[in-house]
């Protein structure tokens, strides 16, 4: 892990960093060759030098950038149909205490991944 990566989830509590790392984990196994970054002060996922996601903890949510009209389009029912909602600029807010599911996350992955390489 990148020394400043590690610097971040240190510095959440036990319960924050628990769940983010497993948000963590999913989103990066949905992005094959993508590098793991600070940008913005949290955590992201940049691949072909473009950033595909970001996702950051806090006291009592997690949250997901996709930071993309397209993907809010695109993803919008499926958000609703799992209880969550965009809030902001394309942020998903995750409470910590109802993990998001896995296929969930990958495919929030996978549609930003689609968007950075439908805009080269």
């Amino acid at each position: 892990m990148d020394p400043k990566v590690k610097k971040y989830f240190d510095a959440l509590t036990p319960q924050t960093r628990k769940a983010l790392k497993q948000l963590r984990e999913v989103a990066r196994a949905a992005a094959p060759g993508a590098e793991e970054v600070i940008s913005y002060g949290i955590v992201g996922l940049r691949l072909e030098r473009r950033m595909v996601v970001w996702y950051a903890g806090f006291k009592n949510h997690m949250s997901l950038y996709p930071m993309s009209k397209a993907f809010e389009r695109a993803n919008a029912a499926a958000i609703k149909a799992a209880g969550y909602e965009i809030s902001g600029r394309g942020t998903i807010r995750f409470p910590l205490d109802k993990k998001p599911p896995a296929a969930l996350v990958r495919r929030f992955v996978k549609s930003r991944i689609a968007d950075v390489k439908a805009k080269k």
